[in-house]
C-alpha cells in the first residue's frame, strides 16, 4: 500500500491549546502522533512510504478562500512584528464574530484571527502553514496515485497527514485543522469522476460539511458523536442534508454516547448503502482513530477489532480508495489502530 508522508509536519508543534472551560493544556495534536503511526507502518513491509509531490495552491484554493489562505501564510510573522509584550509562542484570538453574516474582514491581526480562527484548539505557530501545505500535498499525492493506478482495478493509498483537516472550513481553521486535506483531495478527484467523502472520525466533519454543503460534485457522509453532547456542537446534525445545488448530497449519522462496535457497524451499513447507490468512481475517507474506546477525546466505545471490521466493510466496496489521516490521540494505541483499519485495503500489484 502506498503511503504519502512528509517530515514537514514536525514544524507545526503548538506548545498549548485552550481546552474546555479555558484550561491551558499541552496540545493533544502533537508530532509524536505521526511517529507512532510510522513505527507501526514500518514494521509491515507491505507499506511503501513516499514523500508527496507539490501540487501548488490551485487545488487548495478550489476549496478554501484565498484571503483565508493568505492569513494562514502571514499570521504568525505578523504576530511577531506586533509591538506588544504578549507571549509569542502561538497565536490565538480573543474575540469572535457574532452568529450570522460575518461582514467585513477587520484590518487588525487580532480581528482577522477571530474572523478566521473559530475556536481555541488551532493555534498558529511559525511552521503551521508549511506543515498544512505538506499535509494537503500528501492527500493530493494519494488522490493522484489512485487515479493513475490503471494496473489495479481497486487501488488504495494512505495520506499520513498532519495537521489533520476535517474541521477546517472554506475560510476558517478549527479543531487542530488548517487546510481540509480530504476535501482538497476529493475536489481534485471530482474533476475525474463521481466522488464520495466518508468521514469516520469521532467528531463531526464540520469543515467538510461547510465546504461541500452547496455543491453536488461530491457526496459527503459523516459518522460521528452526536453534536448535542460533543464538539463541534453546531454542525453534524441529521437534518443538515445540504442546500441549493447540494441538497441531498450531504448526510450526517450522529451517534449516541457510549456507542459500541455493533451499533457503529449498523450505522456504517446505512452509509455504505448510500455510497453504493451513488455509484462513485472514487472514495475518500477521513480516517479518524479517535473512535477508539480508550481515546482521551472520545466517548464512544469502539474496539480495535471494531476498527478492523470498519476497514473491512469499507474495503469491500472495491472502490479506488484514499484514506486521509484525521484524529486519534491515544498515542500508545494509535499506530496499531491505523494498521488494523488499513489491513483490508492491501492490494496486490505487479
Amino acid at each position: 500500500m502506498k503511503v504519502f508522508y512528509s517530515t514537514t509536519h514536525r514544524q507545526h508543534a503548538p506548545p498549548f491549546e485552550i481546552f474546555d472551560g479555558g484550561e491551558k493544556i499541552t496540545n493533544f495534536e502533537m508530532p509524536e502522533r505521526m511517529e507512532r503511526i510510522l513505527s507501526a507502518l514500518r514494521a509491515d513491509d507491505r507499506y511503501e512510504i513516499a514523500p508527496p509531490a507539490d501540487f501548488g495552491l490551485e487545488p487548495i484554493r478550489a476549496v478554501h478562500d484565498r484571503s483565508y489562505l493568505d492569513f494562514l501564510r502571514t499570521a504568525f510573522d505578523e504576530w511577531l512584528a506586533e509591538d506588544t509584550d504578549y507571549e509569542r509562542t502561538a497565536l490565538l484570538p480573543a474575540t469572535f464574530p457574532l452568529p450570522g453574516p460575518r461582514g467585513h474582514v477587520p484590518a487588525t491581526l487580532l480581528g482577522r484571527a477571530g474572523y478566521y480562527m473559530t475556536d481555541l484548539s488551532a493555534p498558529i505557530v511559525a511552521g503551521t502553514y508549511a506543515a498544512a501545505l505538506a499535509a494537503a500535498n500528501c492527500a493530493l499525492s494519494g488522490a493522484q496515485f489512485i487515479a493513475n493506478s490503471s494496473f489495479n482495478l481497486h487501488p488504495s493509498s494512505f495520506a499520513l497527514c498532519r495537521p489533520p483537516g476535517h474541521h477546517a472550513g472554506r475560510a476558517n481553521c478549527a479543531g487542530y485543522c488548517y487546510i481540509n486535506n480530504a476535501a482538497v483531495a476529493a475536489g481534485w478527484l471530482a474533476q475525474l469522476g463521481r466522488v464520495v467523502l466518508l468521514d469516520i472520525d469521532y467528531h463531526a466533519g464540520n469543515g467538510t460539511q461547510d465546504i461541500f454543503y452547496e455543491r453536488a460534485d461530491v457526496l459527503t457522509l459523516s459518522i460521528h458523536a452526536d453534536p448535542n453532547f460533543e464538539y463541534p456542537y453546531y454542525s453534524g446534525y441529521a437534518d443538515q442534508t445540504g442546500a441549493g445545488a447540494g441538497l441531498g448530497f450531504h448526510q450526517n449519522y450522529p451517534l449516541p454516547l457510549g456507542t459500541d462496535d455493533a451499533a457503529y457497524l449498523a450505522t456504517l451499513e446505512k452509509a455504505i448503502e448510500r455510497i453504493s447507490a451513488f455509484h462513485p468512481s472514487f472514495l475518500v475517507i477521513s480516517a479518524g482513530m479517535d473512535i477508539y474506546g480508550e481515546d482521551p477525546l472520545g466517548r464512544i466505545r469502539i474496539t480495535r477489532e471494531g476498527i478492523r471490521q470498519i476497514g473491512q466493510k469499507i474495503a469491500a466496496l472495491n472502490l479506488p480508495t484514499l484514506a486521509v489521516m484525521e484524529g486519534g490521540y491515544n498515542n500508545e494505541a494509535l499506530g496499531l489502530n491505523v494498521c488494523a483499519f488499513l489491513e483490508a485495503f492491501h492490494r496486490e500489484t505487479p
